[in-house]
């Protein structure tokens, strides 16, 4: 007669692991591991994303291209409305993430051994298009309200009359606009700061994990809280890459914008375990 305890654990089919840990392994975890990287690696993140220019830069240029044109079409639809010229181009880093879909597949596709061909890049956003459509519509509402407090602290520092382009450069540069410049960047770094700690692996992970939007960027804030030093350089140099771009009106971003999405998908795959396009390359 057997002795066994009622109370003992079941064993499953095989005889070995009992069934209550084999469910628990066997469940995927809701949030994937997040890797702590080097305070540095934003550096061979973005020397990643040159090289990825460099393999695929025809696609690479036709996406910045498009990047480029939409910023000459924006600046002649506003000519005459500077103030929407500044504030739309500002928040062009709000829903870059959104924007660089076919970027991030390029470097996707390269990483997996395939050829990073333009075409089916196209449309890498269809088979998760709910999710990521949704996460666009949240930095799209996040451009428009930024969009309007820009405009609102342009108003209330130049009360009289709107400024002409002239008048509010030479205003904005003026120590006498101190009070504007450090309510602007405290606005617009606001801004800027709360879409970049959702975002900053959010839209490659929807892309790669067919992952909806919630989980996505609840991994970018944990990505941004165990690498905090290498996320604030990370997003020193995106602002200072893509700056560069538009000082050469708008025609820096045919090569900026491409190195920095090629960039953030490395970003992706070294901070984020786990992830379907490949080994990690943040180390």
């Amino acid at each position: 007669m057997s002795t066994e305890s009622k109370d003992a654990p079941e064993a499953g089919a095989g005889g070995g692991t009992p069934r209550a840990a084999r469910d628990d392994r066997e469940a995927p975890a809701l949030l994937p591991g997040v890797r702590r990287v080097p305070t540095a690696a934003p550096l061979a993140w973005l020397a990643r994303g040159w090289d990825d220019f460099r393999a695929c830069w025809k696609a690479s240029v036709f996406y910045g291209l498009v990047f480029a044109a939409m910023g000459w079409l924006i600046a002649y639809v506003f000519r005459n409305a500077y103030e929407y010229v500044w504030a739309l181009t500002t928040g062009f880093l709000l829903v870059g993430p959104f924007l660089a879909i076919g970027i991030y597949d390029l470097s996707r596709r390269r990483q997996r051994g395939e050829p990073p061909m333009l075409a089916p890049t196209l449309d890498a956003w269809r088979p998760n298009v709910g999710s990521i459509g949704i996460f666009a519509l949240v930095l799209g509402v996040l451009l428009l309200v930024w969009s309007r407090a820009s405009l609102v602290v342009i108003a209330v520092s130049f009360p009289d009359e709107m400024p002409t382009l002239e008048r509010f450069v030479s205003g904005a540069l003026s120590p006498e606009n101190l009070e504007f410049l450090l309510a602007y960047f405290a606005v617009g770094g606001f801004f800027a700061a709360l879409v970049f700690a959702i975002s900053v692996v959010a839209v490659p992970m929807m892309l790669d994990r067919d992952t909806d939007g919630i989980v996505a960027a609840l991994t970018s804030l944990r990505a941004c809280r165990e690498n905090p030093g290498a996320m604030v350089l990370w997003a020193a140099l995106v602002a200072l890459v893509v700056g560069a771009g538009f000082a050469l009106w708008f025609a820096g971003l045919v090569v900026a914008v491409p190195v920095i999405g090629h960039a953030t998908w490395h970003a992706y795959s070294g901070v984020v375990a786990g992830h379907a396009g490949g080994g990690p390359t943040g180390r």
